[in-house]
């Protein structure tokens, strides 16, 4: 998979735009762009996005793989 993510293949599969991962996940939309084409971020940012995909820190290998 393209930047070795599935963020947006989930954030698809919930039928949210990237606007509202974003506001769920308290970043910015342009951030949610970013790491949807493979850009890498930190630590706290991979966090929020799970959380606000509605899965457990426990699975962030599902969502970003090589962590």
């Amino acid at each position: 998979m393209v930047g070795q993510n599935a963020v947006k293949k989930l954030r698809e599969e919930l039928l949210l735009s990237k606007a509202e991962l974003a506001r769920k996940a308290g970043v910015s939309p342009l951030t949610i762009d970013r790491i949807e084409r493979g850009k890498d971020c930190r630590m706290e940012t991979k966090r929020k996005i799970i959380l606000a995909l509605g899965y457990n820190l426990s699975e962030k290998g599902r969502i970003f793989s090589g962590d």
